[in-house]
């Protein structure tokens, strides 16, 4: 069932949409916490009530249309009313529900229904919240087009339920992390079969999912994953094998449970072999831009230090020239040598050149720490990432062997499920002195 919510203002446009006389029918069909019993004097008692607040679309509007070639009673109309007022928070909310009969363009009479509801708590006196009443409207249809066994639109299918065989690498060890839900599968299988009309059609669907459709030891229909586990369709979809059987058919064209194993294994095990060749080919483009950021880096650190070295020259020509300065010349100079002066002064320079060395020292000794520090932190991310890399390719070729593996071991236990039950029956003909079959 297709349904449309809103919320909005216009109490009497809303209400004289209601009633055009376009519909073959209209009818008032319940009427609940209102004192008036037409639409145009319960939506007025709406907008009065909103007067005391700010919300300006105190109506909610919801349309409930079934699919072409479903007939909807007045009571599924009721109960999907029902459930979206659970959904939306609008149990207690005053309401009116519509009920029209029209001609389609086929030429068929339809029915579908409208409710609005008033969203003003009285109690409260404030609207009720409406977030995210569109995922709930839809999660409350898919619901419904699952309990009616109608056929689903494809754009009703959950968005995260994608072909397996496009998994990432993230969403495959995610999914190993999590196992498997018995909740989310039977909503997964259900979805399918509502989408589906045929054995085909419903094969197509469980095979986007990773699911081979196979005939059951029972003839009856499962699907198969690639760890070899059989859902029965009809435990897990919630419909009787007949009703089953009237949609797809007989299984004695599907393949069996072990040929769906192999099939179902072999699709997931070629995923995660593109997997581990993308894994491999990230790595090598990895380690690349890292000798290729390793050579950038000790290029930049070469010239740094070039810098360094002429920034440390250009200072010492200018101290040297400062202290050159100091000495005097001429008459003054031999006035320095008699009385001393001159010899502290040159003292006082070579202590000034050698702690110009010290601290020219000390600045490339810091500029090299600096450096080292940073050719270290990249030589880390790189192991750190060649690490990982192994890891995951590690245990990607384990999952891969895995599968291989359970996959022959299923192999080998059926021949002797075969053959004891083949003894079974000679012991059965012997004992009751009947020839073997």
């Amino acid at each position: 069932m297709i349904l449309k919510g809103n919320q909005r203002g216009g109490a009497y446009d809303l209400a004289r949409h209601l009633m055009k006389d376009e519909n073959e029918r209209v009818e008032i069909h319940a009427v609940r916490g209102f004192v008036s019993q037409s639409l145009n004097g319960a939506f007025q008692e709406s907008y009065a009530i909103s007067r005391a607040t700010k919300c300006k679309q105190h109506l909610y509007s919801l349309s409930l249309n079934p699919p072409k070639e479903a007939e909807a009673s007045n009571t599924d109309f009721e109960k999907a009313i029902e459930a979206v007022e659970q959904r939306l928070s609008l149990q207690q909310q005053p309401r009116i529900i519509v009920l029209h009969e029209k001609y389609g363009e086929d030429g068929k009479l339809r029915r579908h229904a409208h409710a609005v509801w008033c969203r003003i708590d009285r109690q409260a006196i404030k609207a009720v919240e409406m977030s995210f009443d569109k995922d709930k409207l839809r999660s409350v249809a898919r619901g419904l087009f699952i309990e009616h066994g109608w056929k689903m639109p494809l754009g009703f299918v959950k968005t995260q339920w994608r072909n397996p065989t496009n998994f990432t690498l993230a969403e495959w060890q995610q999914a190993k992390r999590a196992g498997k839900n018995a909740k989310q599968l039977k909503a997964m299988l259900q979805e399918r079969w509502a989408i589906s009309d045929s054995k085909s059609s419903f094969a197509h669907a469980l095979k986007e999912q990773g699911f081979i459709l196979a005939k059951g030891d029972r003839r009856g229909f499962v699907a198969v994953d690639h760890d070899g586990e059989a859902y029965p369709i009809s435990r897990w979809v919630g419909v009787r094998a007949k009703q089953i059987r009237a949609r797809l058919g007989e299984p004695d064209t599907l393949p069996t449970v072990a040929a769906a194993h192999k099939t179902a294994a072999r699709l997931v095990s070629e995923r995660l072999e593109q997997l581990e060749h993308k894994q491999r080919i990230s790595f090598d483009q990895t380690r690349t831009d890292v000798l290729q950021k390793l050579k950038a880096v000790k290029s930049e650190q070469q010239r740094a230090l070039l810098c360094l070295q002429e920034e440390q020259d250009q200072r010492e020509r200018l101290e040297e020239e400062e202290r050159q300065a100091r000495l005097r010349k001429g008459l003054m100079g031999f006035i320095d040598r008699f009385t001393g002066r001159r010899k502290k002064t040159l003292e006082q320079n070579k202590h000034e050149v050698e702690q110009a060395k010290k601290q020219a020292e000390r600045e490339k000794q810091t500029l090299l720490y600096s450096q080292n520090q940073s050719i270290h932190t990249l030589r880390q991310q790189a192991a750190k990432q060649r690490k990982e890399h192994r890891a995951v390719c590690s245990e990607l070729r384990n999952d891969i062997r895995s599968l291989e593996e359970q996959y022959k071991e299923a192999m080998s236990r059926t021949p002797k499920v075969k053959r004891s039950n083949q003894q079974n029956r000679e012991h059965l003909c012997y004992l009751n002195h009947e020839p073997e079959p």
